[in-house]
């Protein structure tokens, strides 16, 4: 059987020392190095060619993060599990665009981190439970950040005015609607276009339903969503 080989990277001598216990009892797996920083880190990853490193955040020197994204460009066939006390959604984000594949806390008992190692050793992520909460919830909030930019720039009227865009209405039945002489409407789609850069009416309801106005408004008019 080929063995996972693994590469233990953190500052705490005993945190080491109790991961290579935990790892080397496995019939599957085997510990190869040991590193204490980030520097060792690299070098031992050069040296070892590890099937997976387990990466503490706090390092000296350079971050357990900035290791990860020079391993992962340098080593890619080196797959790196976060292993940290810290759970915080901005260093997962982190973690991950520095390409890591799992994110793991301390806490965790043996059983999951074993599984977290043999999930990444085939190519696959690993989130603890907590960790992908916290980021699903940062990815909610970012996308909503953005659909809110989005919109910035336009009145409250103009708004009114591009929800009847989006809904297909013609310019004759969206002054209907809002109370608004045709070319008033006219004018407040010309305004519209030249805020959001677009060129006619078509790109605008695309521009609307790809920053998720009707879902917006959807929980606007349902009372439950509201409350």
């Amino acid at each position: 059987m080929k063995k996972i080989r693994v590469l233990l990277v953190d500052d705490h001598e005993i945190v080491r020392l109790g991961l290579l216990t935990l790892i080397n009892d496995q019939a599957d797996m085997q510990v190869v190095g040991e590193a204490g920083s980030a520097a060792e880190a690299l070098t031992c990853v050069e040296k070892l060619h590890p099937d997976v490193v387990l990466m503490d955040i706090r390092l000296p020197g350079c971050s357990g993060i900035e290791a990860t994204r020079q391993i992962v460009q340098k080593f890619p066939q080196s797959k790196i599990i976060i292993l940290t006390s810290y759970r915080d959604n901005n260093l997962v984000v982190q973690a991950i665009r520095a390409g890591a594949m799992g994110y793991v806390l301390k806490q965790v008992g043996n059983r999951e981190l074993l599984q977290a190692i043999r999930v990444v050793a085939i190519g696959e992520a690993q989130l603890d439970p907590a960790a992908t909460a916290q980021l699903l919830a940062h990815v909610r909030h970012v996308e909503q950040k953005l659909q809110d930019q989005a919109f910035q720039h336009l009145s409250e009227r103009e708004m009114d005015v591009l929800v009847e865009v989006m809904r297909g209405k013609t310019n004759f039945v969206i002054g209907q609607t809002l109370n608004l002489q045709e070319k008033t409407v006219r004018n407040y789609i010309s305004t519209i276009l030249e805020k959001l850069n677009l060129s006619n009416r078509i790109e605008l309801a695309v521009y609307a339903v790809k920053n998720n106005l009707p879902e917006r408004l959807n929980k606007q008019d349902d009372p439950e969503e509201s409350a």
